[in-house]
């Protein structure tokens, strides 16, 4: 579960950098791995641009953006690796950047899985219900501890 007195939320990327966010899996070469705070679909990650101020993709320089877009084919794969290991109902991954709710370079891994109700599975994840973002029952927690170590000896690998 994630420590709700550490405020790291309002500054997500100043708190990666500072060693202060407890979502932080690995750092990369241009950004920071991090495991969703909502895992109601497990193995979720988001990519961290580690340039405070990025708004966009469009930001960076051409080689902080390709470097930004390995990582993210990095992260992308590690979470395949580890939700296919995991579940055999593993289904692929999403990989998105949008920015429409927080103005700063991020980009979400979304595992997508077989057993997910047949009228979300080959939708956008956003068409989820709101319970879904809220609800502490698909909070972060102890129980994804698993996921999250696999995720990361997976970007380890893929060094």
């Amino acid at each position: 579960m994630i420590d709700k007195t550490v405020d790291f939320r309002s500054d997500r990327i100043g708190s990666a950098l500072r060693g202060e966010n407890p979502t932080v899996m690995r750092r990369l070469d241009a950004g920071f791995a991090v495991i969703g705070d909502v895992q109601f679909l497990p193995g979720y990650s988001i990519l961290l641009t580690d340039e405070p101020g990025v708004d966009r993709l469009s930001d960076l320089p051409r080689p902080r953006r390709m470097a930004y877009l390995a990582d993210l084919d990095r992260l992308g794969e590690a979470v395949e690796r580890a939700c296919r290991a995991a579940d055999p109902a593993f289904r692929r991954v999403n990989l998105e950047i949008l920015g429409n709710k927080d103005a700063f370079l991020h980009a979400h891994v979304w595992p997508r899985f077989d057993w997910e109700p047949e009228h979300l599975v080959q939708m956008p994840v956003w068409l989820y219900p709101p319970d879904h973002w809220r609800d502490e029952q698909y909070a972060l927690a102890p129980r994804h501890d698993a996921i999250r170590t696999a995720i990361t000896a997976e970007l380890d690998a893929l060094r």
